[in-house]
Formats: structure tokens, C-alpha cells, sequence
């Protein structure tokens, strides 16, 4: 299995001299099964660097597949600049959340009205199958993919991947069910072990970790994590390796390396064994 961050970058996208090593581009992670098995979770704008990449190499899938968290802008933008959706001879599969009074369809050629963009979805020329997504298991070829519903400010679906003898999580957006998880000293509780039960035991947990425990304080109910809680769940749902994304606009590349630093330093002896890292942009995780 190998997994690759296209985008890292939570609520808009930040491109600049302060973003370079983590990235500017909003949410976007590959992954591509030992049999060529191609999923993307999420399409913020590193979406549009992932096409002009596969634009340009022969590697790429005829026929792969689309899992979206939700519905906001940072995780859709990348879309209608997608260049294999123009692309005659491919296909696609779409997974989403179903909105409360629409489809996934129709939420998504929302942002592609004619009032917010000149190009409409009927401009696709790849082969484009909708569908929409509740709690449970499927299969995307070889890929076992199962779904829970995250604590968002929308309805948002977490991902489980396990293929090749492999666990991979993605968990963007979510917030603590319990604001004092967020703080990483009260053990979990409730939903909160739910929400780790899923991660249990995964080779790579890649969480919203966007906030630090001071931004949380003034920002609870805005959906996202801090990195004190993702070690947290992490520990308890003994995984290999944690990836913290979604990283807050405002953190320059050397915040992030800072608030990670602070992270390593406080919970290494906690969770021994256990890699904490923050992903970046172009950064690629082979699994064996």
C-alpha cells in the first residue's frame, strides 16, 4: 500500500514562503492498493496538483475512486480543476455523505452553478457514477472500506482502509465529543473511545489535529481537533503511526514544526513505539 498527501491544509488554501515544507493546498491524501487499486479521499485543492501530475505520467488508474469526508469548500474546491474528470476513457466512482434534502450530486454541481463558476458538471467527459454514503462496510476492489459518521459541524463520514495486510484511518473533520478530551490529560469517554475503537490498531491514523489547546478554547464547536486529543485516541487504539493534517491556515511551517515538537516531547514516553508526525505535502508513506 502507498499513501501520498496531495493537500494538508484545513479551511482555505495558503500558498506563500510561510507554507512551503507542509503545504498551502486544502485536504487530498491517494492511496493506491499492491494491485493498482487507486482511492483519493478527499478533493481540496491539492486535488489539482494530483491531475496535472497524472497528466503527466504514465502510472496513472483508468478507473479509481473518490472518498469525500463532507462537503465544505476546503475539501471539494479541487473538483472542477481536476483535470481526469475532462479526461475521456476514465471513470470514476464518487462516495459522499447524502446531504439532509439532496443528493451528493447535487451538492457537489451546487459549487459549480453557473453564478459561482463558468463550467458546469455536464462539461465532464470522464464517466462519473455518484454515490451517496451512510454508516457500514463496502469494497473498492481489493480495498475493504468500512464508514462512521465523525463530530463535525455537518454530517461527515471518517474512512477505514485495509488492504495488503494494511490499516489505514482518515479521520477530517472532528472534534472531541468532550471539549476537556481536547486538553489530552482526561482519559477518554463514551463516544470519544468509539471514535478511537475505529482507529484500533491501524498502521497510519491520519486526524484533523488543527488546532492547538489555546485556539480550541475559543473555537469549541467549530468541528476540528487538537493534537493533544489525536495522541490520545491514538494511544488508546494502539496504533503505528499518527499523521497530523488539516493543519490550521494561520501556522507558518515553523509553528507547525514547534507545536510538534511540543507534541513529540510531551507524549513519547506515553506512547513508545508509536510515530507522531505531521504530514506534508508531497510527502509518500510505503507500506510493505
Amino acid at each position: 500500500m502507498q499513501v501520498k498527501f496531495w493537500g494538508t491544509r484545513g479551511s482555505i488554501p495558503v500558498p506563500g514562503e510561510g507554507t512551503v515544507r507542509y503545504g498551502g493546498n486544502t485536504s487530498c491524501v491517494e492511496v493506491r492498493s499492491a494491485a493498482g487499486t487507486t482511492v483519493i479521499i478527499d478533493c481540496g485543492t491539492g486535488l489539482r496538483v494530483l491531475g496535472q501530475h497524472w497528466a503527466s505520467t504514465e502510472a496513472k488508474p483508468i478507473h479509481a475512486y473518490i472518498l469525500l469526508s463532507h462537503t465544505h469548500w476546503d475539501h471539494i474546491q479541487g473538483l472542477p480543476f481536476f483535470l481526469p474528470l475532462f479526461t475521456p476513457g476514465y471513470e470514476w466512482d464518487v462516495y459522499g455523505p447524502k446531504g439532509l434534502s439532496c443528493s451528493l450530486k447535487d451538492t457537489l454541481s451546487g459549487q459549480m452553478q453557473y453564478s459561482y463558476f463558468p463550467v458546469g458538471m455536464g462539461h465532464f467527459t470522464a464517466a462519473i457514477h455518484y454515490h451517496d454514503l451512510l454508516e457500514g462496510e463496502f469494497y473498492l476492489k481489493d480495498i475493504k472500506v468500512s464508514v462512521r459518521y465523525l463530530h463535525h459541524t455537518t454530517l461527515t463520514c471518517g474512512f477505514r482502509l485495509e488492504v495488503d495486510g494494511c490499516v489505514v484511518v482518515y479521520s477530517c473533520d472532528h472534534e472531541p465529543y468532550v471539549a476537556a478530551a481536547a486538553y489530552g490529560d482526561t482519559p477518554l469517554t463514551e463516544q470519544d473511545k468509539k471514535h478511537a475503537e475505529f482507529a484500533q490498531g491501524a498502521d497510519l491514523l491520519i486526524h484533523d489535529a488543527q488546532y492547538s489547546e489555546e485556539e480550541y478554547a475559543k473555537k469549541i464547536g467549530w468541528g476540528h481537533s487538537t493534537a493533544e486529543y489525536v495522541c490520545k485516541v491514538a494511544q488508546y487504539a494502539g496504533v503505528k503511526k499518527v499523521a497530523l493534517t488539516h493543519h490550521e491556515p494561520t501556522q507558518s511551517d515553523e509553528a507547525i514544526d514547534a507545536h510538534l515538537h511540543s507534541i513529540q516531547d510531551r507524549f513519547s514516553k506515553k506512547m513508545p513505539g508509536i510515530e507522531i508526525f505531521a504530514a506534508m505535502e508531497g510527502q509518500t508513506i510505503l507500506f510493505p
